[in-house]
């Protein structure tokens, strides 16, 4: 097993700059993997990259972020970490959704404010959350829809997910082993998972992205 590029042993935080191929079998168990892969849709390209760097980032500069990455690339990933977690909840946009496993439940997470362009010209509000694995320990029953407005803060990362969601999500989940993510990407995973008590130990290819979750994480109080 490679060196941890980050971890707090007081926390049980680590982090792996890497291909998450890799490092997986290297891995023991865990209680959860908790993943928002690349979606496939074109963040690598340079007209992409062109395009949002007008908004603080550069797009996924390190890979193509196609439909055939998701393929041959993430889903695979998913694969193999559902070999090693108890449960398996991911979000993989809409694009490209129907390449992963059917899952054992389907969750959604709606913005009601949302106002992206779909392929029929409406305005995408929702994201599909794909679910592997038995259902959460937690008694009774709760709704398969987050509905938030929240907005995620601009990090450096082009796709940040809202670390106050993110914290809802774990902890409708529960449980209390290690959390997994291979495709950590700015660290909303391994933040979340400090904040509730829990272990976690994040994968991530490009080591700037590596940088931002490891200063995320230096943060006691924390909400970006």
């Amino acid at each position: 097993m490679k060196e941890p590029y980050y971890h707090d042993e007081k926390a049980g935080i680590t982090i792996y700059l890497g291909d998450c191929r890799e490092i997986l079998p290297g891995l023991e168990p865990v209680d959860l993997v908790l993943t928002d892969p690349p979606y496939g849709v074109g963040l690598g390209t340079k007209k992409r990259a062109e395009k949002m760097a007008k908004h603080g980032n550069d797009g996924y500069s390190g890979m193509d972020d196609s439909p055939a990455f998701v393929e041959s690339v993430c889903v695979p990933a998913v694969d193999a970490c559902r070999s090693i977690a108890t449960r398996t909840v991911l979000t993989p946009g809409l694009a490209n959704m129907f390449l992963y496993p059917a899952p054992d439940a389907l969750w959604c997470l709606y913005w009601p404010n949302g106002a992206g362009i779909g392929r029929w010209r409406s305005f995408t509000c929702w994201q599909p959350v794909l679910c592997y694995g038995p259902s959460p320990e937690k008694t009774g029953c709760f709704p398969d829809t987050f509905t938030t407005t929240e907005q995620a803060k601009k990090n450096g990362h082009p796709c940040p997910k809202p670390l106050p969601l993110w914290r809802r999500i774990l902890d409708r989940i529960g449980g209390s082993g290690v959390v997994l993510d291979p495709f950590m990407g700015s660290g909303t995973t391994l933040r979340a998972a400090k904040d509730l008590g829990r272990k976690a130990i994040g994968i991530e290819i490009e080591e700037k992205y590596c940088e931002i979750a490891a200063k995320r994480l230096a943060q006691e109080v924390f909400d970006w």
